[in-house]
């Protein structure tokens, strides 16, 4: 027969409530009807969103008060909801208006605003996701970008990574989802070989897209972005419309690495940052590693349809 086991130490106390000791930037979050600081927005460890990456989310920026194509971020999220079967007890609207306590409450001028939704958790643990109870969440911090002040002037260098991006039979693009290890391993591709972010390819070897942006080459004053295995971003919608504007040829279409390395110019795109020039692939200059001038109107047509009605909505500050 066994024997007990007799234990070495004494047990640890148990505490009622955890301590937490990382830091988190300044801003306000949503969770269970409550608006809290940053710092007291909690997940579950049980949370189907942490353990499985069972989640959506959209994220929206403000920039001098005003929120960038907020629709078309409110609508694309509600699409993810209904492609993996979650519901939150808000619409459209609410959620809106959820959004806009947010950064009204931090004071943030230009913020990173995200709303998310998780599986959520199953109070009997159950591994069935119909038991789940879905959680809505939304925070708003400072505004952040995939590029710092330097490397939106000067263009970003950019290595091209040997990872294949999670395909759509497996992951359809059009959710944006957490499943970010392909991304992230790109990124430790890109810094060991000395550059600052990274693409990934898709399965037919072509170019598809990277953390968190897409791409785009301007050869020959026409412009071509990935068009198959990528999130379809409303950055990269807005440089549709503002080619469409301009009398830009732009399609979406395979991009091969080689189309990729001999364009005039390439740029990428993202909420977090806006249009930012690539001026460097591998280590070797993008044509005459300078921002071009495609890249540079386009730049500014972006920035400043940020004070049009049409395109941006007004915070509601106190």
């Amino acid at each position: 027969m066994d024997q007990p086991v007799t234990p070495s130490r004494p047990l640890p106390r148990l505490v009622e409530r955890h301590t937490d000791p990382h830091a988190y930037p300044e801003g306000v979050a949503f969770l269970d009807g409550q608006f809290v600081p940053m710092s007291q927005a909690k997940v579950s460890v049980l949370d189907y969103g942490f353990l499985h990456s069972d989640a959506t989310y959209d994220t929206v920026h403000v920039w001098n008060g005003r929120f960038f194509r907020l629709d078309l971020h409110i609508e694309r999220f509600f699409g993810g909801l209904k492609l993996l079967r979650m519901s939150i007890p808000f619409d459209r609207e609410a959620v809106a208006g959820i959004l806009h306590d947010c950064v009204a409450l931090s004071g943030h001028r230009s913020a990173y605003v995200e709303m998310l939704c998780t599986r959520g958790a199953s109070p009997t643990f159950s591994r069935d996701p119909r038991d789940a109870v879905n959680r809505f969440m939304a925070f708003a911090v400072p505004f952040g970008s995939v590029a710092n002040a330097e490397q939106m002037k000067r263009g970003l260098h950019v290595a091209i990574s040997d990872r294949v991006r999670i395909p759509p039979a497996s992951v359809d693009p059009a959710i944006k989802n957490y499943h970010w290890l392909d991304l992230v391993r790109s990124l430790y591709d890109a810094y060991d070989r000395g550059a600052e972010t990274a693409l990934v390819l898709d399965f037919d070897g072509n170019v598809a897209e990277g953390p968190g942006f897409n791409v785009f080459t301007v050869k020959d004053g026409a412009l071509t972005t990935p068009a198959v295995g990528v999130l379809p971003g409303i950055t990269r919608r807005t440089v549709f419309d503002l080619s469409a504007e301009t009398g830009l040829p732009a399609r979406a279409a395979a991009l091969s690495v080689a189309a990729l390395k001999g364009a005039d110019e390439v740029f990428i795109t993202s909420t977090a940052g806006g249009i930012v020039p690539v001026t460097k692939i591998d280590g070797a200059p993008v044509a005459g590693g300078t921002v071009g001038p495609v890249t540079a109107r386009l730049k500014t047509l972006y920035w400043e349809r940020h004070d049009d009605p049409a395109w941006s909505t007004a915070v509601r500050y106190p």
